[in-house]
């Protein structure tokens, strides 16, 4: 009798536990892992997700293709090789790794400037853009830069996100009214796509609109379910059985059949201004969508993935890109969800996966050939749509104007410089609010709880009872070179401003676990400044690092003891 699901999830969840104690070469391959403990039970689910996964993937990858102005195929050698390497290096069990809406998009765009009107080139950028990434990836294992990308704020996301959408879809808007389209970045493309709905081809609209309706009504009520697949026959057969090919139609013709061939890109990064900027662009997106995604099923499955390992994945899976006229993926949320939702145990779906795409590559090509574009642009529609998160917007504006004005900030740079200097941008604003964050931290203004001895943030307890000709402060955040002046510039106004004389000041340092040499000087400026001005500076709760480069400065001496028992209401009582 088979476990339950209940107590399958708990067994894998603490089989998965143990796992995290394994070093040397099989913490590197976890496929050494989870194949040890591998149930024959779960062969059907992988595989029933496997195909399931394939015929999700097969109809998404054309149309990605097209957003990175490569031929079909490529989208689809994508989803080939990607998740096969993937499985051997990724630490998630669900994750399906291929092309994205916002990197094929970025890779268009960019390689567009680059390829001199070369298809041959454009292929040959886009596979040794994923060649650089896979590098790139293997530099931040070796240094353990994984950690860096938690510096990309999920507001800043939120805003590029919504901007790359928009991005996307103007781009698709011109297949669906069957008009050429056309314009260099989102507003002009707007514009020329407004003087073109004139030409509107409405027996084309009308198909497009019709494979939007049930590619959306199957999001809704089939989730996870191959509905693009079937869309994608049903609009084979129509064109193919009824005059409808005969209204001006544009489909995707005829598609090489075969495997792809093993081979290295004709250019080398010195042939090719900008790969390394766009390798890296395209990299922080692949790594923050795949670690969310990979994160978010596991948390629903009970395990726990390795962001350090995912880089050696997501490596693995542009590198094989690279070799196989494949052009930079990633793993997305959407074919993540089909993938789980299917049964995917392990990451032995996506073998079945590529194996299943495989096949078709060999044996059926030909019955695309009649598939129209429209439906490729209807397929993308849909997908972007995920991007836009307008429930998150609103609840952003409620609780943060300041948040929000940021995410909009990475929105319409997307909208205004492109998707690749979007990415820059979001990454240059996440910075900045960092530092900006770290060098004005919240100095809080003490008052003492009612009924106790404890102090706390008058600002925010506006009950708190204040003591008179005392100031009594702390601040939350360390006291480093870049944020003292704020700190010390808080204090005088707020001295300034007191409506009695102060005499003390109490500075808790309980909050503040580093104190480096300016943080450490600017106490004892402040001492002296303080003294000056017949105010007492007393330094309680400091912590031992703190402590100790506060007595090599020679601040015990000048302001009393530095002892880590002394609390602000000891210094009231004895003072006051």
């Amino acid at each position: 009798m088979s476990p339950a699901p209940d107590a399958e999830a708990s067994q894998a969840a603490n089989a998965q536990a143990r796992e995290a104690a394994v070093t040397g070469w099989r913490a590197v391959f976890p496929p050494a892992q989870w194949l040890a403990s591998y149930r024959t039970t779960w062969l059907a689910h992988d595989a029933v997700a496997g195909v399931t996964l394939a015929a999700y993937g097969i109809p998404v990858s054309l149309a990605y293709a097209s957003l990175a102005g490569l031929p079909p195929q490529y989208g689809i050698y994508c989803y080939l090789v990607g998740g096969l390497f993937y499985a051997l290096f990724g630490s998630s069990r669900q994750l399906a790794i291929g092309p994205t809406s916002a990197i094929s998009m970025l890779v268009g765009v960019t390689v567009a400037g680059m390829a001199q009107g070369d298809p041959g080139r454009w292929a040959s950028i886009a596979a040794l853009t994923a060649l650089v990434i896979a590098l790139m990836c293997v530099l931040a294992w070796l240094f353990r830069l994984s950690s860096l990308v938690n510096f990309i704020s999920e507001t800043i996301l939120l805003g590029f996100k919504a901007g790359a959408a928009l991005t996307i879809a103007v781009t698709q808007l011109p297949k669906l009214f069957g008009v050429q389209g056309g314009g260099h970045g989102f507003f002009e493309s707007v514009v020329t796509l407004a003087g073109q709905l004139p030409d509107t081809n409405f027996a084309v609209l009308a198909f497009g609109l019709a494979a939007l309706a049930v590619l959306l009504l199957g999001e809704k009520f089939l989730p996870g379910r191959p509905v693009a697949l079937l869309v994608v026959v049903v609009s084979i057969v129509l064109l193919s059985l009824t005059p409808l090919g005969e209204h001006g139609f544009r489909i995707v013709g005829a598609l090489p059949q075969g495997l792809p061939d093993f081979r290295l890109p004709d250019l080398r990064v010195r042939d090719v201004d900008g790969v390394i900027p766009l390798a890296f662009a395209c990299l922080l997106l692949a790594y923050v969508e795949s670690v969310s995604a990979a994160r978010a099923l596991a948390q629903a499955r009970g395990y726990e993935i390795d962001a350090r390992q995912e880089l050696l994945g997501i490596g693995a899976a542009n590198l094989a890109a690279g070799l196989f006229q494949a052009y930079p993926v990633a793993g997305g949320l959407s074919q993540s969800s089909v993938n789980d939702k299917a049964g995917a145990r392990t990451p032995l779906a996506l073998v079945f996966a590529s194996v299943t795409i495989g096949l078709c590559l060999m044996y059926l090509t030909e019955l695309l050939y009649n598939l129209p574009n429209v439906v490729l642009a209807a397929i993308v529609l849909v997908a972007v749509k995920g991007l836009i998160n307008i429930g998150e917007l609103r609840h952003l504006w409620r609780v943060s104007r300041f948040e929000f004005g940021v995410s909009m900030v990475a929105f319409t740079g997307v909208l205004v410089l492109g998707i690749l200097k979007g990415v820059i941008v979001a990454v240059l604003v996440s910075l900045l609010l960092l530092i900006r964050r770290a060098a004005h931290p919240h100095v809080a203004f003490l008052g003492r709880i009612p009924g106790t001895r404890v102090y706390s943030d008058i600002g925010r307890n506006p009950d708190n009872v204040g003591v008179p000709g005392a100031l009594l402060l702390r601040v939350e955040s360390s006291l480093l070179y870049f944020n003292v002046e704020h700190v010390r510039a808080a204090i005088w106004q707020r001295i300034q401003a007191a409506p009695e004389p102060v005499s003390l000041a109490v500075f808790d340092l309980s909050t503040s676990p580093t104190v480096d040499l300016a943080g450490a000087r600017m106490l004892a400026r402040l001492h002296q400044e303080l003294q000056a001005a017949g105010i007492r500076l007393r330094l309680v709760a400091a912590h031992a690092a703190a402590r100790d480069i506060l007595r090599a400065e020679g601040l015990e001496e000048s302001v009393g003891a530095l002892d880590r028992r002394t609390t602000v209401a000891d210094v009231v009582d004895e003072s006051m």
